[in-house]
């Protein structure tokens, strides 16, 4: 670690006995956290194999009408902005600032690249009239029959995704600010470690999301 990469000193909060003791109940909360997302995300799982076990075919069509490619790029983009976070977590933790630094701002152009793309496909969407409930007005003869409830769930599951994905954005957004502060080091990372953990659930998610809408045929 060069001197430019030193660290400042971290204050262990009063109410902790030490760091060790502060750093796992930060973990366990947060774990704790995590799984009321998880909790979240897996009613509205279940709402769409229900959906899904009641128009098999509807379903089977209206996928047809998602943009493959565009959904495939977007999860090359989350699992390489996964990796470059894990990075930066380790970077932390050894005390590599710079690299630290570099890799968070690759995650952060990752996450900005898959709302930009996201962006393009609702835009798609919109134009086709494939919207959910009461606004479902497809332009197109032979356009699914009871479309508005894929593309309801469609809409409802990738859109609480893409929330999470920006406020992901905000959190290593601040994790960048502190550590071009020089507020993490081997000792202290917490921060670091706990965006990461946020930003891998943000990832796996989309991993299910990708293959249950785009590639149910």
């Amino acid at each position: 670690m060069t001197p430019h990469d030193a660290p400042a000193t971290h204050h262990v909060g009063h109410h902790f006995v030490d760091a060790e003791q502060e750093f796992r109940s930060n973990k366990f909360g947060f774990w704790l956290f995590l799984a009321t997302e998880i909790l979240l995300f897996g009613g509205l799982f279940v709402a769409y194999i229900i959906f899904r076990s009641m128009y098999p075919e509807m379903f089977h069509e209206a996928h047809n009408h998602l943009n493959r490619t565009m959904g495939a790029t977007n999860t090359v983009v989350l699992i390489c902005s996964s990796l470059s976070m894990a990075l930066a977590v380790r970077a932390a933790q050894t005390g590599m600032r710079t690299r630290q630094i570099a890799l968070l701002v690759f995650t952060l152009l990752c996450a900005v690249t898959f709302m930009v793309i996201k962006f393009f496909e609702y835009k798609a969407k919109i134009e086709h009239g494939y919207l959910p409930g009461y606004w479902y007005t497809p332009h197109f003869p032979g356009d699914p029959v009871n479309g508005n409830i894929f593309f309801g769930l469609y809409f409802m599951m990738t859109g609480l995704h893409g929330i999470h994905v920006l406020a992901g954005m905000a959190a290593i957004t601040w994790v960048l600010v502190r550590a071009a502060k020089g507020h993490f080091s081997p000792s202290y990372y917490t921060p670091v470690e706990l965006t990461g953990m946020y930003w891998h659930l943000v990832d796996l998610i989309w991993i299910y999301l990708f293959p249950l809408f785009y590639l149910i045929g």
